[in-house]
């Protein structure tokens, strides 16, 4: 509780008994029992007597009942009141009587709507509305030329009404038993809710509220009748009236007044006075005057300076009715704006001290405090020397358990939220201002680099306490400003290595990652034990980190040769962009049996067309072919031959195959760096295929016909090697028919084979294909060849297909021709047609775009006719063009 009123005597011991009172600007109007009006001016002073009370008018027959109801409209001079069941109007100066509503007679009590509405212009109109409930009907008015005019019908009701209150277009209705909203357009009821044991009594508050009584409590709608707080406000008596002082309600109670808050319902002040039975209050220029009354005594109740409430507030930790209060002070704007920074804060820690951390934390979110002080509220997140130079408010809590938990999860949210503020811009230093212990404020500057390495760092901790599950998406993220040494040293703590790993690599220390990687792959009981995360790590470092991947991938190979070779032929962009003629010199010292498998995922893969690369493959393929033929030979019983190429079991089977295939479909190694390098006495075919890649077609295909013995892999060389294009390859097919026919010197062939037979000729084989490839070879060449002796029906199936290609070609010549003739004369008779058309420009012909005459100007005609000059023609709508 605080003091927010001080009740100061206005009139004491009046003569006559007070029935109701009212009251504008500086004067107070007290209607008594007897029907006397007495008009009171009260100004304010300084000293001991806070008022002069000055009576300005008395009239004694004012009435001859009691006036029992008087509203007061200053803006339209009137005095409305209700006496002797009738409702009469007067004008506020003299009391001199306007009008009687005569319709009213037997009204029990009115209320008035008082709306002003500013025009464009600046002036001021006022609109004034009355509902007088007369026995069980409401009657309403409006006012116009000095006179209430009937506005509706009037509009029933279930029983006589006790009190009410205007409420937008309704009006809100407390009968004996229950309340009611009625809408005035269209008499509908909704009803509220019961009464209760006292009587009803309604209160419009500023802001589109309604105060409903029910015994000691007060229920709050809005103009639609619904509940607009959770609770009700209860007081410690049933009160008579209320009147809403915001942010205060005040309730008059049978011995005393009671203030409380609306919003926290909380008791703020009670006032002892003699019997109140009446309150009523005005505003002029910002300055609330209220007054209580008795039936034979007046005071006036004096707000307190809102400064010593504030302060009264504040040392009672009362912080939001501190800040209602200082959001409506009269002081300069800065200095009201720092008045509710200051209890904002305080507020916000207070919040923090009573473990209410998300609400805490919210409003540090919107004050923009500095991180690191929020940071510090909580145990061993700042280094000791740093958080001992914080001061706070209070004493800091000590948080255990369940409440230090809490805290870490509401702080995650809040240093999350101030981290994404924070990264939008890198650039910018703030000035943030710390705590405000004892009024004064002490500043610190700190980049906004600096703020989000105190940030992520403690980020770490509250992951390590809470969910370590977050701990590495933290570290990974791309803009993580965690500090190194600290978080290093509380994930070696935690045995968070894993983590660490992140961090080293976020942070570009490689060779720390991967000494620790080495360190925990060796323990038995690391959950980094083993070398895949040491292979995983060395992918993704790229080719600037190649001699750290070369260092430390060697005992990766050592350990497993097959998963160290996925260190250089991941299907990755960092591996993919390493330079692969290092890569291959590093496996050629230190994984000699991975340089196979690395060249053919470089190759057959990457599609690499390096010729250094190709050219080493083969020579790989040859060495070990070599190696495993000679075993091969070896174990191979006495008198069998061996199997042809490609056909060897095993290993020497596949490798050999594999080395056919890359000579013969490669075109990226180059055949005579290739070929001095294979033995004369072996590897047959693969030199017939490298013969071939050099245009030595002949002695090619004579050691497939005479060597290897295989026409068919012969004429396949012929069809690989075909090119009717070029004249080292036009003849392959004659080449074959040659050898055929006429067979070459064995020493010519250019392999050493023991015991090779002198070639013979194959007629047969000759004619076959001659017959099967009569269109690929020169047909006179081979008919020189042939022997003299040959019979004319061995050679009648070529002859016979040679005269129809031929035959064919000629006909597809002269068809070509006539049809290339034919458009010929179609484009000339086209030329003719538009050569033919002229186009006469005289004095009269005008352009489309700029209507000037064509005269001697270049023009532009479009195929419409549409003549134009040639400048403008950019300028003509295509419509008008082409259309």
């Amino acid at each position: 509780m605080h003091d927010a009123y001080e009740a100061v005597p206005i009139l004491e011991k009046l003569p006559l008994q007070i029935e109701s009172i009212s009251c504008y600007d500086n004067n107070l109007l007290v209607g008594t029992k007897q029907g006397h009006l007495l008009m009171y001016c009260i100004t304010p002073q300084q000293g001991e007597q806070r008022f002069t009370v000055r009576l300005l008018k008395s009239n004694k027959h004012f009435s001859k009942r009691p006036i029992v109801q008087m509203e007061i409209v200053p803006e339209l001079q009137i005095l409305v009141s209700l006496s002797d069941t009738v409702v009469s109007i007067h004008d506020l100066q003299v009391f001199n009587l306007i009008t009687t509503v005569n319709k009213t007679r037997g009204a029990s009590v009115f209320t008035l709507d008082v709306q002003s509405h500013a025009s464009l212009s600046g002036n001021v109109s006022t609109t004034l509305r009355m509902c007088a409930a007369v026995r069980r009907k409401l009657q309403l008015y409006y006012w116009k030329n000095r006179n209430f005019h009937e506005l509706q019908i009037d509009l029933g009701v279930p029983d006589i009404p006790k009190c009410m209150v205007w409420c937008g277009d309704s009006v809100c209705v407390g009968f004996k038993t229950e309340y009611f909203l009625i809408k005035t357009e269209t008499g509908s009821l909704k009803e509220l809710f019961p009464i209760g044991k006292n009587e009803p009594r309604v209160t419009k508050l500023d802001d589109k509220r309604l105060a409903l009584g029910k015994d000691e409590m007060t229920i709050f709608i809005d103009f639609e009748g619904n509940a607009t707080q959770k609770f009700a406000l209860t007081w410690s008596d049933m009160p008579i009236t209320l009147e809403y002082d915001s942010p205060y309600l005040l309730g008059v109670l049978p011995r005393y007044v009671e203030i409380r808050t609306v919003e926290s319902r909380s008791l703020i002040q009670s006032i002892g006075l003699s019997k109140p039975r009446f309150i009523t209050s005005s505003r002029t220029g910002g300055v609330k005057s209220i007054y209580v009354a008795s039936a034979s005594h007046v005071w006036s109740l004096l707000p307190l300076p809102i400064s010593e409430q504030i302060k009264q507030l504040v040392e009672q930790k009362q912080f939001e009715l501190a800040l209602e209060l200082a959001e409506r002070s009269d002081d300069p704007e800065v200095l009201r704006k720092e008045r509710i920074h200051h209890i904002q804060t305080l507020f916000a820690f207070n919040l923090f001290y009573q473990h209410r951390f998300k609400e805490s934390m919210d409003l540090f979110i919107q004050l923009e405090t500095d991180p690191s002080h929020v940071i510090g509220l909580f145990p061993d997140l700042l280094p000791p020397d740093y958080r001992n130079q914080l001061e706070y408010p209070d004493k800091l809590p000590d948080l255990t358990g369940p409440d230090l938990e809490n805290g870490f999860i509401s702080l995650i949210e809040y240093l999350t939220q101030i981290r994404m503020k924070l990264v939008t811009d890198m650039t910018k230093q703030v000035q943030l201002q710390t705590l405000p212990t004892d009024g004064s404020s002490a500043s610190v500057k700190l980049s906004q680099r600096q703020q989000l390495q105190i940030i992520d760092t403690t980020l770490l901790k509250c992951y390590l306490q809470t969910n370590d599950a977050l701990i590495a998406p933290l570290l990974r993220l791309r803009d993580n400003h965690c500090h190194l040494d600290e978080s290093e040293r509380i994930l070696k703590k935690y045995q968070k290595f894993s983590e660490l790993i992140i961090l080293y690599q976020r942070k570009n220390l490689h060779k720390r990652a991967l000494d620790m990687l080495l360190k925990q792959a060796m323990k038995p009981d690391s959950a980094l034990k083993g070398h895949e995360r040491t292979v995983q790590y060395l992918q993704h470092l790229g080719r600037e980190h190649l001699s750290l991947i070369f260092e430390f991938s060697t005992w990766v190979l050592k350990v497993n040769p097959e998963d160290g070779l996925k260190i250089f032929t991941e299907d990755l962009p960092e591996v993919e962009g390493l330079p692969r003629e290092r890569v291959l010199a590093y496996l050629q010292q230190n994984g000699q049996d991975l340089i196979i498998p690395y060249l053919e995922h470089v190759v057959h893969e990457w599609k690499d067309k390096t010729v250094h690369l190709h050219n080493t493959l083969v020579h790989h393929y040859r060495q070990r072919v070599q190696a495993l033929m000679a075993d091969y030979k070896d174990s191979l019983p006495e008198g069998q031959e061996a199997l042809a190429a490609g056909r060897e079991p095993g290993d020497l089977g596949e490798l050999h195959r594999k080395l056919i295939a890359l000579l013969e479909t490669s075109t990226h190694y180059l055949p005579q760096a290739v070929l001095v390098h294979f033995p004369f006495d072996a590897f047959f075919e693969e030199r017939a295929i490298l013969l071939g890649r050099l245009g030595r077609h002949e002695q090619a295909l004579a050691i497939y016909t005479y060597v290897i013995c295989d026409l068919a892999k012969a004429e396949l060389y012929c069809e690989r090697n075909y090119d009717r294009t070029k004249d080292a390859d036009r003849d392959v097919f004659l080449t074959m028919f040659r050898i055929l026919v006429s067979p070459p010197d064995a020493s010519m062939i250019g392999v050493m084979v023991a015991q090779l037979p002198q070639p013979e000729a194959n007629p047969s084989a000759a004619l076959t294909l001659l017959r099967k490839h009569a269109n690929k070879l020169d047909t006179l060449k081979a008919l020189q060849l042939l022997p003299l002796t040959t019979p004319i029906c061995e050679i009648y199936q070529f002859l016979e297909k040679v005269l129809q290609e031929k035959t064919s070609r000629k006909r597809r010549g002269q068809a070509m021709r006539s049809l290339l003739y034919t458009e010929h004369l179609q484009v000339e008779e086209l030329m003719m047609s538009h050569q033919a058309h002229k186009i006469v420009i005289t004095e009269e012909n005008m352009c489309t775009v700029c209507k000037k005459k064509i005269g001697n100007s270049a023009f532009a005609r479009y195929p419409t006719g549409l003549i134009v000059h040639y400048f403008c023609c950019k300028d003509v709508p295509i419509s008008l063009a082409y259309s």
